[in-house]
C-alpha cells in the first residue's frame, strides 16, 4: 500500500523564498535580506511571484519524501523528473524472496484478472528464488576453486547471484525510495503527475505529496495540481475536458490539508 512521510523540508521555506526574490527585486544587503520578512510580508511576496511567473527564487528551498508502497513501473515514470535526488531500495543487495507487489485498480475489480494476476506474481517469485539459488551454488563452486573459504564464497555469491536473478522480478514488483525536489521542479511534478492524463498509481503519489506540503507553505502552494488549476488545460485534443472538476478537487484537497 502506497506510503508517504514528508521527513525533511527547508525551515520557513516561504520567508526563504521571499529573502531570495527580495535581492532580486531591491539594493538589499544580505545582512538585511530577512529583515521584516514577516509570514504575512513573506507570503505577500510569494503571491507576488507566482503572478509574475517568476520561479526561480523557489528553488531555494525543498522537500525530502519518504515513499514505500510503489511500484517499479512508477519508479520508471518519477525518475524522469530529473531534478530530484533519489534514493532507491536495491534489488542488487536486497533478497526478495518473498516480494510484494502492487496490483492495479482494474486488476483488484475484475476476479478473473485478479486470480491471472496473483498467479503470474507466484511464479515470478518462483522463478526468482530457483534462478538465484542455481546461480549461487554455482558461484560458490567457482569462488571456492579459486582458493575462497566457504563462508566468504557463499555471502559473495549471494550477492552475485541476485544481481542476475533480479531480471526476472516484474514491474509490478514494490520498493521504497526517498525523495528530495525543490520547490520549483515540485511543482512541475505537481502540473504532470497530478493531471487526470497521468497514471493512476502516480497521480495517487502526487496527491499525496500535495497533501503534505500545502500546509506548511500555503501561498508556495497555492496553484498547485494539474496544469488547468492556475489557467486552461495544457493537454491540448487530449483534455479530459474536466477541467472545473479538477479545479473543484484541489480546492477541496488543499481545504482539507489545512484542517488536518
Amino acid at each position: 500500500m502506497l506510503n508517504v512521510s514528508l521527513i525533511a523540508y527547508t525551515p520557513e521555506p516561504e520567508k526563504v523564498v521571499a529573502a531570495a526574490a527580495k535581492l532580486c527585486y531591491s539594493n538589499a544587503h544580505i545582512g538585511d535580506l530577512l529583515a521584516g520578512l514577516t509570514p504575512e510580508k513573506s507570503r505577500e511576496f510569494v503571491q507576488r511571484l507566482a503572478k509574475m511567473g517568476h520561479e526561480s527564487p523557489t528553488e531555494h528551498v525543498s522537500f525530502t519524501f519518504a515513499i514505500e508502497g510503489v511500484s517499479r513501473s512508477l519508479l520508471a515514470q518519477i525518475t524522469r523528473h530529473r531534478i530530484a535526488s533519489y534514493s532507491v531500495q536495491s534489488q542488487r543487495y536486497v533478497r526478495l524472496d518473498q516480494f510484494d507487489y502492487v496490483t492495479p485498480p482494474e486488476v483488484q475489480n475484475d476476479p478473473e484478472a485478479l486470480e491471472a494476476f496473483q498467479q503470474a506474481m507466484a511464479e515470478e517469485n518462483e522463478n526468482y528464488k530457483r534462478i538465484a539459488a542455481i546461480l549461487k551454488e554455482g558461484h560458490i563452486r567457482r569462488l571456492m576453486a579459486q582458493g575462497m573459504d566457504e563462508a566468504a564464497a557463499a555471502k559473495k555469491a549471494e550477492k552475485l547471484a541476485i544481481e542476475d536473478a533480479r531480471f526476472v522480478l516484474p514491474n509490478a514488483c514494490d520498493t521504497k525510495m526517498v525523495v528530495t525536489m525543490n520547490a520549483r521542479s515540485l511543482q512541475n511534478f505537481f502540473r504532470h503527475r497530478c493531471c487526470n492524463r497521468a497514471q493512476w498509481e502516480i497521480r495517487e503519489l502526487a496527491d499525496q505529496m500535495l497533501r503534505l506540503v500545502y500546509p506548511i507553505a500555503p501561498a508556495l502552494f497555492a496553484m498547485s495540481g494539474p496544469g488547468c488549476v492556475k489557467g486552461g488545460c495544457p493537454e491540448g485534443t487530449m483534455s479530459c475536458g474536466e477541467m472545473a472538476a479538477m479545479r473543484d478537487k484541489y480546492a477541496q484537497l488543499k481545504k482539507e490539508a489545512l484542517d488536518q
